[in-house]
């Protein structure tokens, strides 16, 4: 079961510390990296080799001699990494971490939803299957949703997939009318409530707002800073103030306390909140045992049709070479 607020979590046990210690053991023994969503547990994110977003820990996997990857996050992650790491064995600790936006948008019903749009170009964000990757010109990040967006000619039909919050974000910064949107969304963001974060603003009137462009359009528009996960870590470690409310996964609070330890870091609530953080339940499913037991086991490996892999990869590819 899930703790309800992992996000005030430290490594812990002494359980803990011996998982740990197999792991680094059995990183050497099978030349394997583990990468680590900013998401997932802290005790996690220790034993990392890389933390990150999904794809900038992907690409970093991809450039290392490495003959297996675990990650550490969700199914759609470890599908991203085999993408673009084809020669590697990639493990996921637990098959069953899913994500609710990439289960938003089934390939079967998007590709019916794109034949209604044949003169469109297709952006999909990273945090899709890889079959919807597959059916995608342009994979696109919160980080260059904006760059890819704006690289389409402004005559041109976009359909953008799943998140309709990022969407409706991209569509209202660049005045592109001619986007359409697919109805899918995240369940953490979504929950985040305008007026939970306006209390908070009333208790800490010096702290500054940041949230993900997979919020609703009413939490951006009270926030200070909007960016994707790296991009509000990035801003806490360059930014002057004290004290921030930060509306995303609270697992990220680890790394910033971490990387400003002088710093106040406020976890937005959820509308139906009982605690003082926001997770999602997929992510903290990842633990330091299943770590250990897919390392030991080489299993549960990710696998994917070569014809659909090489599809996907087109569609990152370009995303990466208009990104440069």
């Amino acid at each position: 079961m899930v703790d309800k607020c992992s996000c005030q979590t430290a490594p812990g046990s002494g359980a803990m510390k011996n998982y740990a210690e197999e792991i680094n053991h059995l990183k050497k023994e099978k030349n394997a990296v583990v990468l680590a969503h900013y998401y997932t547990r802290p005790e996690v994110q220790e034993v990392a080799d890389f933390i990150g977003d999904s794809l900038a820990l992907s690409e970093k996997a991809a450039s290392t001699d490495a003959d297996m990857i675990v990650f550490a996050g969700v199914h759609f992650m470890g599908e991203t990494a085999k993408v673009l790491s084809p020669e590697k064995k990639v493990l996921l600790p637990d098959p069953e971490a899913g994500c609710s936006l990439a289960e938003s948008c089934p390939a079967g019903e998007f590709s019916k939803f794109k034949a209604c749009y044949p003169d469109h170009v297709v952006i999909s964000y990273v945090n899709t299957t890889v079959e919807v990757k597959a059916l995608t010109d342009i994979c696109c990040t919160s980080t260059n949703a904006l760059k890819i967006v704006q690289s389409v000619p402004a005559e041109r039909g976009i359909v953008f997939a799943p998140d309709r919050n990022l969407g409706d974000y991209i569509k209202r910064v660049t005045g592109r009318e001619n986007m359409v949107l697919w109805d899918g969304a995240c369940h953490v963001h979504e929950k985040f409530s305008v007026e939970k974060i306006l209390e908070l603003k009333k208790e800490h009137p010096g702290a500054k707002v940041l949230a993900h462009p997979e919020c609703k359009a009413p939490v951006l528009l009270v926030s200070d800073f909007v960016g994707s996960t790296a991009a509000i870590l990035k801003f806490t470690e360059t930014d002057d103030s004290m004290e921030y409310i930060v509306v995303t996964e609270s697992g990220i609070l680890h790394e910033m306390r971490k990387a400003n330890p002088n710093k106040t870091f406020i976890p937005a609530p959820p509308i139906d909140s009982t605690c003082g953080c926001n997770d999602c339940e997929y992510m903290k499913m990842v633990s330091l045992e299943k770590i250990y037991k897919c390392l030991l086991d080489e299993s549960p490996e990710i696998t994917i049709p070569e014809d659909i892999r090489q599809q996907a990869e087109g569609s990152i590819r370009t995303m990466l070479e208009l990104s440069k």
